[in-house]
């Protein structure tokens, strides 16, 4: 495999409702409908990135343009945003407007697991295997999804900096828990003012905001933009209040169901999942592939560190695509 070429590559961009919310979805590489099963030129596999919350698609598009690459553009890439979490078009709303609820809360955290096994379901074929990427809370969306759905065809799934457990005793959940359970809606207002100021202004905000990074990706100030929506900032912190209360016990019982299938990659400097959750889970699993980053990369690592994590993760799975 090579490293991520500059060049540019195919990216195919979409709003869609799903589960009736609207859904942001990035396809890198020529793909854009993996659905119909008589088609001879659909790919063996599919690399789907299951984000971090804020769950904004853009945040990845360094990240599945690197990843692409890196795969010799030889499968497709896609990114889905998770429900409500992207500021839609001028058109579209937020709901669609139909009679029909097909999830009771879709915005919930419950509601953003079944959100992606119902964009499965609707858009790639049950004969493609899937490899999973899952960053932070998409963790413990991929595990409840390979616990819901033991039909899905998945090779490999990649947890980064895993919230699988106890995230409202971490550092980070500490300081958050209050704020997120009992005061979120204090944000709404302040929220609400700054989304009148000129998108350019919001721009500068946003790089006011990262300017302790030495570089920040491009892709990552635009898509920051999309937080100045009180509605985006609404369903994104109700799902962080749901996260405080609900990622309690690790689920280890699929974690040793599936265990030939995951890699797990800690940060040493991580807040939200600390180093002594590694060294339990470890512990826990000696057998497993669970790695602890020696680069330093921070949790939020799509912010500035996109490629060099695409470039790690091409190399941890090269035997298994020499084997497809």
């Amino acid at each position: 495999m090579r490293s991520a070429s500059e060049e540019p590559v195919p990216l195919h961009e979409e709003f869609i409702y799903c589960c009736g919310a609207a859904t942001h979805v990035l396809k890198c590489g020529p793909w854009k409908d993996l659905s119909k099963d008589e088609s001879k030129n659909l790919p063996r596999l599919l690399f789907m990135i299951i984000p971090g919350n804020p769950g904004l698609a853009g945040y990845y598009r360094t990240f599945i343009q690197a990843l692409y690459c890196g795969l010799n553009q030889q499968y497709p890439v896609w990114v889905v945003s998770h429900a409500g979490h992207c500021k839609p078009p001028s058109g579209m709303e937020m709901i669609e407007d139909t009679d029909i609820k097909e999830l009771e809360d879709v915005f919930g955290l419950n509601g953003q697991v079944e959100h992606k096994l119902n964009f499965l379901k609707k858009n790639v074929s049950k004969d493609i295997k899937l490899v999973l990427i899952a960053h932070s809370i998409g963790c413990y969306i991929t595990l409840e999804m390979m616990k819901r759905a033991s039909e899905l065809q998945v090779l490999r799934s990649v947890l980064l900096f895993p919230t699988i457990e106890r995230m409202a005793q971490s550092p980070q959940g500490k300081l958050m828990t209050p704020l997120l359970c009992k005061l979120r809606y204090v944000l709404y207002m302040p929220v609400y003012l700054l989304s009148f100021l000129p998108e350019g202004v919001k721009a500068s905000l946003v790089r006011f905001a990262l300017r302790g990074m030495k570089t920040c990706d491009e892709s990552s100030i635009t898509t920051s933009v999309n937080l100045f929506s009180v509605d985006c900032i609404a369903n994104i912190l109700y799902m962080a209040s749901q996260e405080m209360m609900k990622v309690v016990e690790r689920d280890s019982t699929t974690i040793k169901q599936n265990l030939k299938k995951l890699i797990f990659y800690y940060g040493t400097g991580d807040s939200w999942c600390p180093q002594h959750y590694y060294d339990e889970i470890k512990m826990d699993f000696p057998d497993g592939d669970i790695r602890l980053c020696e680069k330093g990369l921070r949790h939020a690592f799509v912010l500035d560190a996109s490629k060099e994590m695409a470039a790690m993760i091409t190399d941890w799975l090269r035997d298994d695509l020499t084997k497809l």
